[in-house]
Parts: structure tokens; sequence; C-alpha cells
């Protein structure tokens, strides 16, 4: 059962990366970017199928070369999920991805240099129609721009992101989606906030270099948070300094707590106290362990007694509630079985593989697997 209240989101223009649809009405993308050496090809498609497995809905790749180029046509032959390209400054290299299948470019059309050149990536990308993703990050604004501001703010942002808006603008192309970044929570919210109101293009949002597993994570989880809540969004990367597959993990988190995505299990599960009638933090990590495999959405609730557990247990898909000498097992809120906590672990994952393919033979029959609970408004 789905308690969130829906989020009306603003409603932007849709592009497409690939097969995968961006803005509009379509559900909010999840994705990462590898960080191999793009020149080993072994090394990056391991790393792009992993994330692939993760949930991820694109992926993006550094091409600071052309050999890196040359090696991400290797990729591409090996990777079914769109790929994004990652460019600055060198406009062969956009030109040389786009001829080996890249979904998208991100670039930022004022550093790719002389108009001739602007044109002929905007000119490619309009012919085998590539979106282009612009990117402003608060760490490498515009001189002129640091200058006038002084330092990094929200409005330098905004002022740099119109002035990379108005080229494609210009050159009459409107298949772009924009972000906004900064490593500062306040800057990143301000910042979104402020472009939103003023152009519809699909926004992709992020806290650039957020830091650290833990401590990135509250930080995107704030910033983007904040800025979902308030409808604003159509994709997302949550920057951690970790493996990249716990960017998807945790970008998956924030959606999922929203209602934006259902994708795979969420969790309800006691912070456990001296009442608890079975280990419960070791049993959810083991269980969580045990069905990383399942992307469809259900609600299982893991409590350790009886003073919550009924009541988490039966608005759950699964429900555990502890008990003395054996444990309650619920299943779409009924009671179902008991089980001692030596079996514990193999029954509730057999309940929760048994609901899956009831729940996705009900899905199957209406043609959806996953839902967000989501109203859409108009740009303001």
């Amino acid at each position: 059962m789905n308690k969130t209240p829906p989020v009306q989101r603003r409603r932007t223009k849709q592009i497409m990366v690939g097969n995968v649809p961006v803005g509009g009405d379509a559900p909010i993308s999840v994705q990462s970017m590898t960080n191999t050496d793009t020149c080993d090809v072994d090394a990056t498609v391991a790393q792009v199928r992993a994330l692939q497995d993760a949930g991820a809905d694109m992926v993006r790749i550094s091409i600071p070369t052309m050999d890196a180029a040359e090696a991400f046509g290797h990729i591409r032959k090996q990777i079914e999920i769109p790929l994004i390209a990652d460019i600055h400054f060198d406009y062969k290299i956009a030109l040389a991805v786009a001829e080996k299948g890249v979904d998208c470019l991100r670039i930022n059309p004022g550093n790719i240099g002389k108009e001739d050149r602007i044109r002929a990536v905007i000119d490619c990308a309009k012919d085998k129609g590539i979106p282009i993703r612009i990117g402003v990050n608060a760490g490498s604004l515009e001189k002129d721009l640091q200058k006038k501001y002084g330092e990094p703010n929200a409005d330098a942002l905004v002022e740099s992101a119109l002035r990379h808006c108005e080229i494609l603008d210009r050159h009459n192309f409107d298949q772009y989606k924009l972000s906004l970044k900064a490593s500062d929570v306040w800057m990143t919210v301000e910042a979104y906030t402020k472009i939103s109101k003023l152009i519809d293009n699909p926004l992709h949002l992020g806290v650039t270099e957020a830091g650290v597993l833990r401590a990135g994570t509250i930080k995107s989880s704030i910033a983007l948070g904040h800025l979902l809540m308030a409808g604003i969004g159509d994709t997302m990367r949550i920057s951690l300094a970790a493996d990249p597959v716990e960017e998807i993990k945790v970008g998956y988190d924030i959606l999922k707590s929203l209602g934006l995505r259902k994708k795979g299990i969420n969790f309800i599960a006691c912070p456990s106290c001296s009442r608890q009638n079975f280990d419960v933090i070791k049993t959810v990590n083991a269980l969580e362990a045990r069905v990383e495999d399942i992307d469809f959405p259900l609600d299982v609730a893991i409590i350790g007694c009886i003073v919550n557990g009924p009541g988490e247990a039966k608005v759950a898909d699964i429900g555990l509630t502890g008990g003395t000498p054996n444990h309650l097992i619920y299943r779409d809120g009924a009671p179902t079985g008991k089980s001692n906590s030596e079996s514990l672990l193999d029954k509730l994952e057999q309940q929760i593989r048994d609901k899956v393919i009831e729940e996705k033979a009900k899905a199957d029959a209406t043609g959806s697997t996953e839902t967000a609970r989501v109203q859409l408004n108009p740009v303001s």
C-alpha cells in the first residue's frame, strides 16, 4: 500500500535518450557514470552491465580522447541500455561518438569552441536524433561569471545555463535536458528551483561531488528530496565517491520513498530494541541480499515485536511480526503462517517470491509493472 500523497510534477517537454523517455509523464529515470578507464573496454562493459543489473535506466561514460571514442564504439556493440557520452572542449570527439551509436551527448555548447564547431555538433545531433545534456557545474563556471558574482551561487548557475540554452535555441535545437549542479545543498536547490520557472526542458538532478557513501547519500537525499517533492526533476544521478552501483540503489530508494518509482523490494524494518524476538538487523540485511535480483515492487515489513508489527504487516505485501515462541508471517495483510527463527529467512524469501509471481501475472494482464503516483502541472 502506498501511503504517500501524489507529487504534483512539473510538466516538461519529453525527449528520448535511446529508448528511454525523459520528461513529460515518463517515470523519473535513474542513471550513473562509469569510473573505469574507458579505453579498457572489458572493464567498462562489465561495470555498465553491473549498473544495468542494479536497475540503471542509462549510463554515462567519459570520452576524453579520440582513443576513448574508438573504445566507445566497441563498448556500444556489447551494451543494450542507452549510453551517454561525457565530452568537453573537443567537438571532434562528439562527432566521432555520434557515428558510433551514442544515445545522448553531455556537453556545454559554450566550451566547444567557435560557432562553426558548435553548429557541426548540433547538425550532427539533429541528423542522428541524438539529444544533448547541458551540464552546468559550480566548480567550472565561466570566468566572467566568476568575476561578476565573486563566487559560485544559484544566480550564476542559472545565468550560465541560460547562455548555453540560448546557443541551442538559436540553432533551432530543442532536444536537450539541463543540469545545474553544486556540491552545496542550498545552492543546488535554489538553482534548480529558479531554472524550473524559466524553461520547460527536462531537468537532470544531482548534487555534484556529494561525498562518500553515507554523507553523500544524506546530502543528495536532502537536496533531491526537496526538489522532487516540489515536482522538479525528470532524471537523476547520485554522485558518490563509492561503487557506482550504490548510486543506482540510493537513487531508487529516494524515488521509492516519495512514491515516484516502485522498483524492487521496499523494506520497512524497525531499528530493533530489547523487545525484539529475533535479530531484526541481521535478518533484514540477509533477506535484502537474497532478494536483490527482484526488481518487481513489493512492500516487505520486518518488525521485531508485537507493538508495531501487526499494524505494519497489515499494510504491507509481506509482513513479519516477532513473537514467542514463533514469529507470525503475513501476506496481503492477513496472517499466513508461523516460523521459528531458524527457518525464518527461507520462509520469508519463499513468500516474497510467490507473491512476485502472483503480482507479475496481474501486472502482465494490465500491462503495467511499475506505478508512480504522479500528477502533472504545467511549468510556471
